[in-house]
């Protein structure tokens, strides 16, 4: 590709937005170093169950968007984005070697708490700066930009973790030791950002804006909430192919590979949807989970599963870049942290209760009603998307 050709393709993004893909890329690598060993630690090393996978990863990423929703309020009131932004990305950093200090399940669900409370401060002011640094036209370049650094950290991250484990041979608790160097280097990134004051008038007092939000922004709540009530932590994707005998190596390597295609689609589909109908992006993300979680339901076969997996990071993709630039655009500038924190938060909470109801299926049901459960509420959420109708509101 020629270089006019590249300026063309990435017209429009500006300092800020390549600085925050950057420190995006870091912190999922710092992240993505030990999600693919997370449930195996749990379960072998720390002899969990299926259950507190489930609340484990559930009770925390809830946390995390929980928090981000009101992590969001209070950067839109105090009208400083960076601040706030960079105490997150700090926690989150030197939580990493607290969990692979844990010796029982509780003290790991404690340091996963931490990290993933740092993720949902940092966040919903973070995306409000990638917002912020283009004009509305190239809104979903920029949050494709930044999905496709973080979708590249998390495709880097488990390779690196491999690395680590099977070409040097070192202790899976070292992997989380190291993990606070990439996290590290994302605050620095995040230190470069010049952030403009806001002249926008904010409400006067800190109540999360709710009462201000428009009716459209709470039709494409409920149905993110009704896609997200199936949407297990991805965990169980994992566990699902770890039992098939893949050895862990392998199952960290089909996880890479997941990531690196949501990393290849994030920026096209975030691209796509600034000249297309965002809503119609977002239904193929909806329809391709639907059709992953079928077939994991359907079958053990390991080719399948690979396969499937990857497929499921066509999903990833482009459901992480559209989906927050569908609530973005549907709030006004001065309360978009606060409209992509509580977001974040309804994406949090419906998959606190997947991951609860998928943990209980696990271990009292049968590995594949996960999946069929799972598949059911993703048709439900994309019928709900498909009669929804998304208005923006003015800047």
């Amino acid at each position: 590709m020629s270089e006019p050709k590249v300026k063309r393709y990435f017209a429009g993004l500006t300092r800020n937005t390549f600085l925050l893909a950057i420190a995006s890329l870091f912190t999922d690598i710092s992240t993505e170093m030990l999600y693919p060993v997370l449930p195996v630690f749990l379960t072998e090393t720390l002899r969990a169950s299926g259950s507190i996978v489930g609340l484990v990863d559930g009770f925390a990423l809830a946390a995390q968007n929980i928090v981000q929703g009101f992590s969001g309020a209070l950067s839109d009131h105090w009208k400083r984005r960076k601040p706030i932004a960079l105490m997150g990305y700090v926690m989150a950093a030197v939580a990493k070697p607290l969990m692979g200090l844990s010796t029982v399940w509780e003290g790991l669900f404690a340091a996963r708490l931490v990290d993933r409370i740092g993720t949902g401060i940092r966040s919903a002011p973070r995306d409000a700066l990638v917002a912020s640094s283009v004009e509305a036209k190239d809104r979903g370049r920029a949050f494709g930009l930044e999905g496709l650094g973080d979708n590249t950290g998390a495709f880097l991250g488990p390779l690196l973790a491999l690395l680590l484990l099977a070409g040097l041979h070192i202790g899976i608790r070292t992997v989380f030791y190291l993990a606070v160097i990439p996290g590290l280097l994302a605050v620095a990134m995040v230190l470069l950002v010049h952030e403009d004051p806001m002249h926008a008038e904010l409400a006067a007092r800190l109540d999360a804006g709710v009462r201000r939000f428009p009716k459209s922004y709470w039709k494409y709540l409920l149905v993110t909430a009704l896609f997200g009530l199936g949407n297990s932590s991805n965990a169980f994707l994992i566990l699902r192919t770890h039992e098939t005998g893949t050895p862990l190596k392998n199952t960290i390597l089909i996880y890479a590979m997941f990531n690196l295609v949501a990393a290849l689609i994030s920026y096209p589909a975030g691209s796509l949807s600034d000249r297309w109908n965002r809503k119609n992006v977002l239904l193929i993300a909806f329809g391709v989970f639907a059709a992953v979680y079928l077939g994991f339901g359907l079958t053990t076969n390991i080719v399948l599963l690979a396969v499937l997996f990857l497929f499921y990071g066509l999903y990833q993709g482009i459901f992480r870049a559209v989906g927050k630039t569908l609530a973005a655009d549907a709030v006004p500038v001065s309360l978009r942290a606060t409209g992509i924190g509580w977001y974040s938060a309804t994406v949090g909470l419906s998959q606190l209760l997947a991951s609860i109801v998928a943990g209980v299926l696990w271990d009292r049901v049968s590995h594949a009603a996960v999946f069929f459960y799972g598949a059911v509420f993703a048709v439900a959420g994309t019928v709900g998307l498909y009669l929804f109708e998304p208005k923006h509101a003015s800047e």
